[in-house]
């Protein structure tokens, strides 16, 4: 009695629903769970990397081989099967199945050739971590470990009373280098990148003048003067600010240090290539977490160097931001007005409902699909056919019959395209048919009535549909590898020059920028913690646009709730 009484309960349980409620539940804290423990992982793996970590020294020393000196960072430790390690030549002693080995980061790969190596524990001995051991970051050559022993000015040692008054000295030459350093960008890229912009300028305005036949002789003579006093400017501006290059070149290589490596031998090194030298076993948390701060915050605002393994992603952030940005602002009008008017103007038909069918079949195909056809036709057709018209003057060098940031965000919009319709035409089709009637028996013609008041209630779908696509585009990859995005373009599209907005230029993006370090760099080892950190930057800047356009969209829907009831 008992066990059909069960039975009837259970089928009751299920007839009532109760189950696929606890199913969807379980499924929904399934899917948090997860995605929290893959936040946790990126941030952990990611941002972890820009603690200044202890610095260790041993001594090393496997059977039948010479002692060596060991100095790095430990990077982490894992066991692994004794047989795998005499496999790999290595004579083991012992029965234990399973021996702790740690990868070292000991930089110096202008000297050992190897950034990181793997070590055996149960063979390190004399273990310390002496608080003079430095970690200096460079601009090439990754990081630098060993002992400070002496600084150099032109040449000539620099007397020094003791190691603090050394190390303070050498603090104090690496921000003068720094500075130095900031002068050099300022002169280079703002400055000499000005020029260098109005000389192309006026060599596309004299290549016009050779092209355009209907001119005078006399006149063409005039313009050909004009432009040469204006170039002869410009090369005088171009002497003086070369001048004061070569002179900051000459000061910012004045000083150098010397080091001791873990083998022993002294390295001389130009603080010109220094970034940063710290002494993380002198350091308390406070000077830790300040030293953290510094590097986080290079990570977001410098450029990339040394195969994008080194260095910040502001490049690759502003691009990302920027693409769906414009993206954003192309897709949503075009996908407005085709939902406007497949359910407010078109004919209700076997016509329509397959135009339906097709916007709705788009938005399963391939992103790729979509790259090749922005490449085809947006590039090699329209691209060309624009620089034929307007550009003519830089032929055969292409201006826009070449990828760049607005045909990848042009074909970033025909890929999000369906979604933007699907969502909008769902939000036209709620909007209760009275309003429609009785803005029209009050006069309004049909145009006002869905200018002032269709649209405005279905504003909320049409961000649910804008939410969607950013959510999509922000993290495309593979359409962007045919039509804009490259492995490094420090320089970015929007600077001080006409026309300010350079549609036409390639750009960095941060999912390419993830693929590109995680599987293309040459040092996977150094590069694995910035794949993680980026790829949670990604994260995060997908849903600041996500909260913001979903903040709208919840303004929008509480100011027309009462209009729905």
């Amino acid at each position: 009695m008992f066990e059909q009484d069960k039975k009837i309960s259970l089928r009751q349980w299920f007839k009532d629903g109760e189950a696929f409620i606890w199913l969807n539940a379980a499924a929904v804290s399934v899917s948090v769970v997860a995605v929290i423990g893959l936040l946790l992982l990126l941030a952990v793996r990611g941002f972890g990397h820009f603690w200044p970590a202890d610095i260790m020294q041993a001594d090393y020393q496997l059977p039948n081989s010479a002692a060596i000196r060991v100095i790095g960072e430990v990077v982490e430790s894992e066991q692994v099967p004794v047989e795998q390690i005499r496999g790999a030549g290595f004579a083991i002693a012992g029965n234990q199945p399973f021996v702790k080995r740690s990868l070292i980061k000991q930089g110096n790969r202008d000297v050992t050739g190897l950034d990181f190596a793997w070590v055996l524990n149960d063979y390190l001995s004399n273990i310390s971590y002496p608080e003079t051991l430095m970690a200096v970051e460079r601009y090439e050559w990754g990081n630098f470990y060993g002992y400070l022993t002496g600084l150099k000015q032109a040449g000539e040692p620099v007397a020094q009373a003791d190691d603090k008054t050394l190390w303070q000295d050498f603090e104090q030459r690496i921000q003068r280098a720094a500075g130095l350093h900031e002068q050099i960008k300022q002169i280079e890229k703002s400055d000499i990148g000005k020029v260098n912009y109005q000389l192309e300028r006026l060599r596309l305005q004299e290549r016009g003048l050779e092209l355009n036949r209907s001119l005078s002789a006399s006149k063409r003579a005039q313009q050909k003067s004009d432009i040469a006093l204006e170039r002869a400017a410009l090369d005088s501006h171009y002497q003086v600010l070369q001048a004061q290059l070569l002179a900051l070149y000459e000061q910012v290589n004045r000083d150098s240090f010397t080091a001791e490596t873990m083998g022993g031998e002294q390295v001389e090194i130009p603080l010109a290539h220094v970034v940063h030298a710290y002494q993380p076993n002198a350091m308390n948390v406070i000077d830790k977490s300040w030293a953290y701060a510094l590097k986080f915050w290079e990570f977001l605002t410098d450029e990339p160097r040394e195969a994008n393994t080194e260095g910040g992603i502001f490049p690759a952030i502003f691009g990302t931001i920027m693409m769906v940005l414009l993206m954003s602002v192309m897709v949503t009008p075009f996908g407005v007005i085709a939902a406007v008017y497949l359910r407010e103007y078109a004919k209700q038909g076997p016509l329509t409902r397959t135009v339906r069918i097709a916007v709705n079949n788009l938005a399963g195909v391939p992103s790729i699909v979509y790259g090749v056809f922005g490449l085809g036709f947006f590039i090699y057709f329209i691209g060309a056919e624009l620089d034929q018209i307007f550009f003519q003057n830089a032929l055969p060098a292409p201006t826009f019959g070449t990828p760049g940031l607005l045909w990848a965000s042009l074909t970033l919009a025909l890929l999000t395209l369906p979604v933007v319709i699907v969502s909008t035409e769902e939000g036209l089709s709620r909007i209760p048919k009275a309003l429609r009637e009785g803005s029209l028996a009050l006069g309004a013609t049909k145009a006002e009535t869905l200018w002032r008041v269709v649209l405005p209630m279905a504003s909320p779908a049409m961000m649910t549909g804008l939410i969607l696509a950013v959510a999509r585009a922000a993290g495309e990859v593979a359409p962007l590898m045919l039509v804009g995005v490259v492995k490094l373009a420090p320089s970015l599209p929007l600077d001080a020059n006409y026309p300010y907005l350079h549609l036409d230029q390639k750009f960095m993006h941060l999912g390419f920028h993830i693929f590109d370090v995680g599987f293309q760099s040459p040092n996977v080892e150094a590069a694995r913690p910035l794949v993680y950190a980026t790829a949670l930057l990604l994260v995060v800047i997908i849903a600041l646009l996500n909260f913001s356009a979903v903040a709208l969209r919840n303004h929008l829907r509480e100011k027309y709730k009462s209009l729905e009831m």
